[in-house]
């Protein structure tokens, strides 16, 4: 499977740099670049990639006026999938809102370049051949997330979740300090998480590891849960219980 790619970026030297970043990827084709808005929807038009690398701020319209005029009145698989590469992190929640794979900030790394690249392989053998979404060993996990609470833009590092919780079509994510409510599935938020510090202790609750103090049996009830170091009890259920036991007896 060849990734069918456009480079959009008003700056040659970006272009160009993305160029060499890509020169060993095998299953890459570079199909054109475009140094603007119109010329990269144009230019879109004419090839119908896979993906566009495209930078935000673009002379004419930005970023994300392509991705409009490229979306608009299209199923989403007959759209090109979107890494955004820029040098501004304030758009980083509207990306993600409209589905961007990635969200790159300038200067990035190869390393973090083939990390996005490999979200675009996986989003495409789903849709090709209905394929589960695969890792690399040596890819990392999700160590952020951004999203919108209250009002604000939050970049929360992983770290700082104690455990998460489903609540219908949201999860909870839950702080030392604070909870917020993202529309997310449980097993989606799971795959994106290190499992040797997150572990799925019910089909509705996730715990972090570093957090836990302990696990305990309701005398009176015969329930299992988890006791966080903050005094916060989260059911375990019987098929996870032998599991969360195993690795805190490591």
């Amino acid at each position: 499977m060849t990734i069918q790619t456009i480079i959009a970026d008003d700056e040659v030297l970006a272009r160009q740099k993305l160029r060499h970043l890509l020169e060993d990827e095998k299953d890459v084709e570079i199909v054109g670049e475009g140094a603007t808005a119109q010329e990269t929807i144009e230019l879109a038009h004419l090839t119908e990639p896979d993906l566009i690398l495209l930078d935000i701020q673009m002379p004419g319209m930005d970023g994300f006026d392509v991705v409009s005029a490229l979306t608009s009145n299209k199923p989403a698989t007959a759209s090109p999938r979107i890494i955004f590469t820029t040098a501004f992190d304030q758009y980083a929640l509207r990306a993600f809102e409209i589905n961007a794979i990635d969200y790159l900030l300038k200067p990035f790394t190869r390393e973090r370049l083939l990390n996005a690249m490999q979200r675009v392989r996986d989003h495409l053998a789903v849709q090709n051949e209905g394929l589960k979404p695969s890792r690399k060993a040596d890819e990392p996990y999700t160590t952020r997330i951004v999203f919108k609470s209250r009002g604000r833009i939050l970049f929360l590092p992983i770290s700082d979740i104690r455990w998460i919780g489903a609540e219908e079509n949201y999860v909870r994510i839950c702080t030392e300090r604070e909870n917020h409510l993202l529309r997310e599935t449980m097993a989606n938020f799971e795959s994106r998480l290190d499992p040797r510090s997150f572990i799925r202790v019910h089909r509705s609750a996730i715990v972090n590891l570093q957090y836990v103090r302990e696990i305990r049996t309701d005398s009176l009830e015969g329930e299992s849960f988890v006791l966080m170091q903050d005094g916060q009890k989260v059911p375990v259920s019987r098929s996870y219980k032998t599991r969360i036991t195993g690795l805190l007896a490591h």
